[in-house]
């Protein structure tokens, strides 16, 4: 008798806590949806090719904003390895570098080899917790992890199908899945400021797909905080699987002709 009150109760709170005038979707039934749309912009991101490279170069020209005002923009190389290697040159005589090997940054410049300043690895750090190959790898086959599909939306102009995941450690990111092609659109979660201790939405806009050794690759990433742009990166070359040493991510000073 105990288990059946217990089972009206829940699906009494199930009930009331459905928006009026909207058709209720069991939990089974949202994950199930959920499952099925993560499963097509997977493919349709290149499958095993997208799971499965182990590097990417990108070439292009990065801008940064303070209060919506862009700054003047730089170009970039970028490397990255997975799970936690990168290594970024700026300007055009590459000589002011960032380094993340682990849970380590560093700055590098004619002044030598820093440690990177602690919020901005702070920043940088929780940005790869929440990265789309990091969701789509490790939260989605990790125990614990529960799927919901939030129903249709409009993101950046384009009828989605909204997708959010969950894993074991309270961490939610929700995905608007392009209905035509699949592909990610936005990547959206929330981040508590250290200062405020407020919470700030974050998203990540993805345009421009091209088709990268059998991989759909976006051209144009946006990075958003609160609505405002932070920084907005426009690609003209990518590479993958190019077999990058662990050397490259390592924190050595320049050599003596960019210093």
């Amino acid at each position: 008798m105990k288990k059946i009150l217990a089972t009206l109760v829940l699906l009494t709170c199930s009930a009331l806590a459905q928006a009026p005038g909207q058709p209720a979707v069991s939990q089974d039934g949202s994950s199930r949806k959920a499952r099925q749309l993560l499963d097509q912009m997977i493919r349709a991101l290149g499958g095993q090719a997208y799971l499965n490279y182990t590097d990417v170069a990108q070439e292009g020209r990065t801008y940064g904003f303070s209060h919506g005002q862009s700054g003047s923009g730089a170009p970039f190389w970028r490397m990255w390895k997975w799970p936690d290697k990168e290594r970024l040159e700026l300007t055009k005589q590459r000589d002011w570098i960032i380094i993340h090997n682990g849970d380590k940054g560093f700055e590098i410049t004619f002044r030598g080899v820093k440690p990177e300043e602690a919020e901005a690895l702070k920043s940088y750090l929780e940005r790869r917790e929440f990265s789309l190959e990091r969701v789509l790898r490790v939260w989605l086959n990790e125990p614990g992890t529960a799927l919901f599909y939030d129903g249709q939306a409009v993101a950046q102009r384009k009828s989605t199908d909204k997708v959010t995941i969950l894993n074991s450690k309270n961490q939610a990111v929700t995905l608007y899945l392009d209905i035509d092609s699949h592909l990610p659109i936005q990547k959206s979660y929330q981040r508590r400021d250290p200062t405020t201790r407020e919470k700030d939405d974050q998203d990540e806009v993805y345009d421009n797909y091209h088709l990268v050794q059998g991989i759909q690759t976006p051209y144009s990433i946006t990075r958003l905080k609160n609505g405002e742009m932070e920084n907005q990166r426009f690609l003209n070359r990518v590479s993958y699987n190019n077999g990058f040493p662990d050397s490259m991510f390592e924190a050595a000073p320049l050599p003596p002709e960019k210093r």
